[in-house]
C-alpha cells in the first residue's frame, strides 16, 4: 500500500485528464476540480508517510534494479509533489471562480492535468532518462496551453517558449547520452558509484552539461529570455500554475543531480553557479523595477527569486540543500498567490498597467492586506515565510565565508521591496486615474477564498516555520545519506 502511494500522484492527474477529455464539456470543470483535490489529498498522505517511515519506492518493468523504471518518494520529492498538488487545487478553484479565466474548451482540463502529471513525475522519478521524459510531458502540456489561447500574441509566446525550452531539453538529452555511454547507468542510486570512478574533470564536464539544460528550464541568467517573453499572455489560473511550478522543476533537477547524484563535484562548479545566481538575482529584480505591467513585474521576480534558490545550491552544504527546499516551497505559494491577486486588481480596475490603476485601498482595503502578505514575504520581511527562506540562505552564505553572495542577497531584497511598494502605491494607495472608476461589484468568493488560504499558509509558515524546516532538513539529510 505504501509503495502504491508513490505512483498515485501520477495516476490521479492522468486519469482525471483522460476523464475530463472524454466526458461532455459541461462536466469537465467539476471533474477537474475533484481530481485536483484528490491529488492534493494523496500528496499530503504520501508526504506524511514519507516523514514517518522514510523514503518509499516502487519499480516497474520486468527488469531487476537498477534497470527497472523506478519511482522514489523521499522528503524532497514528496514535499515538492505536495506543494504542486496544492497549486493545482488552488489554480483550478480560481479557474472555477471565473476571474481572468482560461476559455473552457475540450482540451483545457486534460492539458492542465497532463502538466500536473509531468511535474509530479519529475519530482518522483528515480532515474535520469525518465526525468527527461517528464520534462517532455511538461513541455507538450505547456505548449498546448499556450496554443489554447487565441490571437497572434499567444501564438508568438508559444513559439518562443517552445523553441528555447526544446533547446534546453535537447541539451539535457545529449548530456544523458554522454553519461550513459560512460557509465552504463541512468538510475540515480547506480550513477553515484559509477560516476565516482570517473576522473574529476569528466565529472565536472558531465555536471556542467546537465546543469546547462536545467538552468535554461529554471530561467537563470543569461538563459531566461523565454520567460518574460511568454508568461504574460496566459490567463491568470494557468499563469499562476506556470509561475509557481515550472521553473522550480529545473531548480529541483539541479539540486537532485548536483546535490545527490554526482559525487564530489569540484568546487569551481559551485563557485560558478554562485556567480550565475547573483547575476540572476540582480537582472531579475532590475527588470521588475523597470516595468509597469504587474504581470511582467511578477514574471521578472520569478527570475530574481530563482537566483536565491541557485545560490543555496551553490553553497554545497546540508544547510544549503535545506534552504533550497524551504525556499522552493515558500516561493511556489507566494508567487502563485501574487499572480492571482493581480487578476483581482485587474477585475476591479480594468488594467494590468499600474499607471492605469489606483484607488483600491479606498474601496477594497482587505485586498490590499491580502496583497501585502505575499508581497512582503517575497521581500523577506519578518515574520513571513520569505524571511526564514532568505535568512537560511544569507546565514549559510556568511557562515561559509561567501560574504559577497550574502551581501548580494540582502541588496536584491531591498530592490525587491522597491518594486513591491511600487505595485502597492500605484495600485492601492494613489487615487484612481481621472475618468476611471474602480469597480464596486463583489469579487467572486471562491477567488477571494483561494488567495486568502494561500496568504494564510504564508503566515503559518512564517509564524511556525519548524514544520517546513523539519521537512527541509529531512530532505537534505536524505540526499546526503543515500548510498
Amino acid at each position: 500500500m505504501s509503495a502504491a502511494l508513490v505512483v498515485l500522484p501520477l495516476l490521479l492527474p492522468l486519469g482525471t485528464g483522460l476523464l475530463a477529455g472524454v466526458l461532455p464539456r459541461r462536466f469537465a470543470p467539476a471533474v477537474s476540480l475533484v481530481g485536483a483535490f484528490a491529488l492534493l489529498a494523496a500528496a499530503l498522505v504520501l508526504l506524511a508517510r514519507v516523514m514517518a517511515e522514510g523514503p518509499l519506492g516502487m519499480a516497474f518493468g520486468d527488469w531487476a534494479l537498477p534497470f527497472a523504471i523506478v519511482f522514489v518518494a523521499d522528503p524532497l520529492g514528496a514535499a515538492m509533489v505536495a506543494v504542486s498538488a496544492l497549486m493545482g487545487a488552488a489554480c483550478l478553484s480560481y479557474q472555477w471562480a471565473g476571474v481572468d479565466a482560461a476559455e473552457e474548451t475540450d482540451t483545457l482540463h486534460p492539458l492542465l492535468h497532463l502538466l500536473l502529471a509531468g511535474v509530479c513525475g519529475a519530482f518522483l522519478t528515480g532515474d535520469l532518462f525518465n526525468l527527461y521524459v517528464w520534462f517532455e510531458v511538461m513541455l507538450v502540456a505547456a505548449v498546448g496551453l499556450f496554443i489554447h489561447q487565441r490571437g497572434a500574441a499567444a501564438q508568438e509566446a508559444a513559439f518562443k517558449y517552445f523553441l528555447l525550452n526544446a533547446f534546453g531539453t535537447l541539451l539535457f538529452l545529449a548530456a544523458i547520452a554522454w553519461l550513459y555511454a560512460r557509465t552504463g547507468h541512468l538510475n540515480f542510486a547506480a550513477l553515484q558509484p559509477a560516476l565516482a570512478a570517473l576522473p574529476a574533470n569528466e565529472r565536472l564536464a558531465l555536471g556542467l552539461a546537465l546543469a546547462l539544460g536545467f538552468l535554461l528550464k529554471a530561467g537563470a541568467f543569461p538563459l531566461f529570455g523565454w520567460l518574460p517573453a511568454s508568461y504574460h499572455v496566459l490567463p491568470t489560473p494557468v499563469l499562476a500554475l506556470f509561475a509557481g511550478l515550472l521553473t522550480k522543476v529545473g531548480v529541483y533537477a539541479l539540486l537532485r543531480v548536483w546535490g545527490e547524484v554526482i559525487p564530489d563535484l569540484p568546487a569551481i562548479a559551485f563557485e560558478g553557479l554562485g556567480l550565475v545566481a547573483m547575476a540572476t538575482m540582480l537582472v531579475g529584480v532590475l527588470g521588475a523595477a523597470f516595468h509597469w505591467d504587474i504581470r511582467r513585474i511578477l514574471t521578472f521576480h520569478i527570475i530574481s527569486q530563482i537566483g536565491y534558490m541557485l545560490l543555496a545550491i551553490a553553497l554545497d552544504s546540508r544547510e544549503g540543500k535545506a534552504a533550497t527546499t524551504f525556499y522552493i516551497v515558500h516561493h511556489i505559494i507566494v508567487k502563485a498567490n501574487l499572480f492571482l491577486i493581480a487578476a483581482l486588481m485587474f477585475r476591479l480596475t480594468g488594467s494590468f498597467d499600474l499607471r492605469q490603476s489606483g484607488g483600491l485601498w479606498k474601496t477594497h482595503p482587505w485586498l490590499g492586506l491580502l496583497f501585502l502578505v505575499p508581497a512582503l514575504s517575497l521581500v523577506g520581511i519578518p515574520p513571513l515565510s520569505g524571511f526564514w527562506a532568505k535568512f537560511m540562505v544569507v546565514r549559510e552564505s556568511f557562515a561559509s565565508a561567501h560574504y559577497l553572495w550574502g551581501a548580494m542577497a540582502l541588496v536584491v531584497g531591498f530592490l525587491t521591496l522597491y518594486s513591491m511598494m511600487k505595485v502597492w502605491m500605484e495600485g492601492f494607495w494613489k487615487p484612481a486615474p481621472e475618468g476611471r472608476a474602480v469597480a464596486t461589484a463583489p469579487l467572486p468568493r471562491t477567488a477571494v477564498a483561494v488567495v486568502a488560504v494561500l496568504a494564510g499558509l504564508t503566515l503559518l509558515i512564517g509564524f511556525a516555520p519548524d514544520g517546513l524546516n523539519a521537512i527541509a532538513q529531512a530532505a537534505a539529510a536524505a540526499m546526503e545519506e543515500r548510498p
